[in-house]
């Protein structure tokens, strides 16, 4: 099988930017630009950062978090394979320090193995005490005893630290409670993770969550009955997820509310769904403009998460110093979302959910494809298809022409052919990876029919 993997290399080249999900067609509109949410001008203050204190050990933890999942990368990757561009990297940690910003979230599977090595070296070059490091047991495969120890012992040489601060299981739930028992329960390495926070190597352990409620319920039943007390989950939240599971058994609602029953902070990922809630369409992004001219569509979904009292920090993967400082800007401070606001985004909500684009947030997961297609890329030219109205019904639609040949020629420009859904087998490889419980050998074979549909109808 090693044979026939692709290079991680040339995949991150190609990779989707992420997919976005909004209802042009709805609406007979198309956004004018790619992302019509264009960050605000302004101040970005230094000393306005909104805070929350985790209630176990006290941390002051910055509201904005700092995902480090997505990297600004190199054009060429350096002689060891690190495709990462540790000075940019060095600059944009300067920045989020220097602006509130102490929280940073990392793993051993991230950039190719090479994330928390650059994370470690740029927060190196800084005091221990001024931020906080989160990282995770990434035991997907391979979750013998001995490999999983050897895994977290690895997280300590790459970060340069000699304790960890937010330590997680990592993306519990894509195989159910069984895997978790395997990954974690019955190899012993939930007592050994136990008896490290017990020795103060770790200062608060966690999990980060993608499953079925059943699970769910099954991790907070342990933190109940004293058996593994949790100090904090990490779970995907945002304004869509919120009332609908999207693509996942348990609404966001749910998971925040049987945290705060128990004191427990909630750590938030995707606030943004995969890059979606900042692309919206004209229709809904001139909604938002009505109440708040200046701000961008991103902040509409940070302030959504961030007004919940029991949320902890929202990690963003911010590549671009743009994207930083628009995040700075929201959460310094926070203005909390008032009632008419968290109305109109249940509504902003109903209208994405009501055409069927496919929920992918660009995570990567389930990449290298062995058969070399390119799945982010896939999904994010057909959602962009929607978002821009370029995805015709039949041949009677009077823009049938134009919108088939936009998709189509599209698709070559953005996948290269020999990386279109037309070249999955349906191994199901990815399946088991994918945190949003996407059947994406079904949507391969589905996007494979609609493309074939278009390329007959020659008109």
């Amino acid at each position: 099988m090693e044979k026939n993997k692709m290079d991680r290399r040339e995949f991150l080249k190609t990779a989707g930017l992420g997919a976005a999900t909004t209802t042009a067609l709805l609406y007979g509109c198309a956004p004018k630009s790619g992302n019509t949410a264009s960050t605000p001008s302004g101040e970005i203050p230094t000393d306005r950062m909104t805070y929350r204190t985790n209630p176990t050990t006290g941390d002051r933890v910055s509201l904005l978090g700092y995902g480090c999942m997505r990297w600004p990368l190199l054009e060429k990757p350096a002689a060891d394979g690190n495709p990462i561009d540790q000075q940019t990297v060095n600059s944009l940690v300067d920045y989020a320090l220097e602006h509130g910003v102490n929280y940073f979230d990392t793993a051993p599977v991230y950039l190719q193995g090479f994330s928390e090595r650059s994370t470690g070296i740029a927060l190196k070059r800084h005091p221990r005490e001024s931020y906080f490091i989160a990282t995770k047991m990434s035991n997907f495969s391979n979750y013998t005893y001995e490999n999983s120890v050897a895994m977290y012992r690895q997280s300590f040489r790459e970060l340069q630290v000699d304790y960890i601060d937010y330590y997680l299981l990592h993306s519990l739930g894509g195989r159910g409670l069984e895997a978790f028992q395997a990954r974690f329960v019955d190899n012993g390495v939930l007592d050994f993770l136990l008896r490290e926070r017990e020795a103060g190597r770790i200062r608060n352990l966690g999990w980060s969550f993608h499953g079925s409620k059943e699970l769910f319920d099954h991790m907070l039943s342990l933190h109940d009955s004293g058996k593994a007390r949790w100090d904090f989950v990490q779970i995907q939240m945002n304004y869509v997820d919120w009332r609908n599971a999207s693509g996942r058994n348990v609404k966001a609602e749910y998971l925040y509310g049987e945290l705060a029953k128990r004191n427990i902070p909630a750590v938030i990922m995707e606030p943004l769904l995969g890059g979606r809630l900042s692309r919206l369409n004209d229709f809904l992004i001139g909604r938002l403009k009505e109440r708040r001219p200046t701000q961008s569509a991103a902040s509409w979904a940070f302030r959504f998460a961030g007004s919940y009292p029991d949320v902890l920090t929202v990690l963003s993967g911010m590549t671009y110093l743009e994207h930083l400082q628009d995040n700075i800007r929201t959460y310094s401070p926070l203005e909390e979302l008032t009632d008419e606001e968290f109305a109109l985004l249940e509504d902003t909500a109903q209208v994405m959910r009501r055409f069927p684009t496919i929920p992918c947030t660009d995570c990567q997961y389930c990449m290298p494809c062995p058969y070399g297609l390119n799945i982010p890329a896939i999904f994010a030219h057909y959602n962009k298809c929607v978002n821009e109205g370029n995805v015709p019904k039949n041949s009677q639609d009077p823009e049938y022409r134009k919108a088939r040949r936009a998709f189509l020629i599209g698709y070559d420009r953005s996948v290269p052919r020999l990386r279109q859904a037309s070249h999955c087998i349906g191994c199901r490889q990815c399946v088991s990876h994918c945190p949003q419980r996407i059947d994406i050998p079904k949507q391969m074979h589905r996007i494979d029919r609609y493309v074939e549909q278009l390329k007959q109808d020659k008109l």
